[in-house]
């Protein structure tokens, strides 16, 4: 190598430079590939990190290499909207049966509390 690098005049680290540079291209072209296979074989409904977690079961790879890929290329997951309750009357109205007559009789006849702090 040392001879190679003479002759063509260069020097033998940007040799070595340029030949780790290669490896790690070709390992960094080959996880996206997996990647994406992963992210449309599930149907774009997993995030980065159960990418990551089924990706760990072959290989060492951290989690952020997995999410900086996804964001690249636009494979984030598709998130379902929440349903949320809609606010309108209630289901059942109670009647006004006491209608602030609170005096009674006898004890323990006439009852009263406020649920209003109760979400329905």
């Amino acid at each position: 190598v040392q001879d190679i690098c003479v002759h063509l005049g260069i020097l033998r680290t940007s040799y070595y430079r340029w030949k780790k540079d290669l490896t790690q291209n070709h390992s960094k072209r080959q996880l996206e590939k997996q990647v994406g296979t992963l992210c449309r074989k599930h149907q774009y409904r997993y995030g980065y990190r159960k990418i990551t977690a089924i990706l760990k079961m072959r290989m060492r790879i951290n989690h952020k290499t997995v999410q900086r890929i996804m964001q690249k290329n636009q494979w984030q997951c598709r998130v379902k909207m929440k349903k949320r309750k809609k606010n309108g009357q209630p289901y059942a109205v109670a009647g006004n049966i006491l209608d602030r007559n609170f005096q009674s009789d006898r004890p323990l006849e006439k009852l009263v509390t406020d649920i209003t702090y109760l979400p329905y």
